[in-house]
């Protein structure tokens, strides 16, 4: 193999980064070790996303039995062993104990289940990213593990400038879609009502309180590409 084609694959291999993706958890399951804070944390974030969430040990914060007497998490009232690992999706070792985050990441790395480790990047299988919601809009920001509290600014920066009409906009556009999909058979046409929404004034609109006149626009956005 030649130096130059040596170095290619070298540099490539030292620039490998993660994989961005949202995963669909509802009704899986998903295995929290530990009942502090973390846990209560990652446990909040899973139940929001319809996981079937396990929280695994003999402490918990008061939140976490809420969450269990309420029938949206289990709460496991014991120490962690293997069999808890059984046809989970994912797991989160957020433990004060390194030697039993350790065993956690060990057994799922045998079982082959994907396992983020508190504060301990170089044992993640994956990171959760800082995150803002709007709704149905979602923007991750992750820094590799390199800097959570980066991405925690960077995300307070942003959630400044998309403000809740991002998410109420969305929404619009995810109702005008499915009507546009059933009332419009040409794919063509269609894509070009979506873009007519899509770079509209419309968001502009919504962010100054004008809704009606926002209704109007959307109306005259369909109206103006159809027939």
């Amino acid at each position: 193999m030649g130096k130059k084609l040596k170095s290619r694959i070298t540099n490539h291999e030292s620039q490998k980064h993660l994989f961005p993706v949202f995963v669909k958890l509802k009704d899986k399951l998903c295995v929290v070790v530990g009942g502090g804070k973390v846990a209560r944390r990652k446990a909040k974030s899973l139940i929001e996303c319809g996981a079937t969430v396990n929280v695994i040990s003999p402490l918990a914060e008061e939140q976490i039995k809420q969450w269990a007497s309420e029938g949206l998490l289990t709460w496991c009232e014991k120490k962690f062993s293997a069999g808890d690992l059984n046809k989970a999706c994912i797991a989160f070792a957020a433990t004060d104990d390194s030697e039993e985050n350790k065993k956690v990441v060990e057994i799922c790395n045998r079982k082959g289940i994907m396992v983020n480790v508190v504060d301990e990047p170089e044992l993640c299988d994956f990171f959760v990213p800082s995150v803002i919601r709007r709704k149905s809009l979602a923007i991750a920001i992750s820094t590799e593990g390199k800097s959570p509290l980066f991405a925690q600014r960077l995300r307070k920066e942003l959630e400044q400038i998309l403000t809740d009409e991002y998410g109420e906009f969305l929404d619009i556009l995810g109702e005008q879609r499915e009507k546009v999909k059933q009332a419009e058979p040409d794919r063509e046409h269609r894509k070009k009502i979506f873009e007519a929404l899509v770079y509209s004034e419309i968001l502009d609109l919504l962010k100054a309180g004008k809704r009606k006149e926002a209704e109007e626009r959307i109306k005259q956005c369909i109206s103006s590409l159809q027939g």
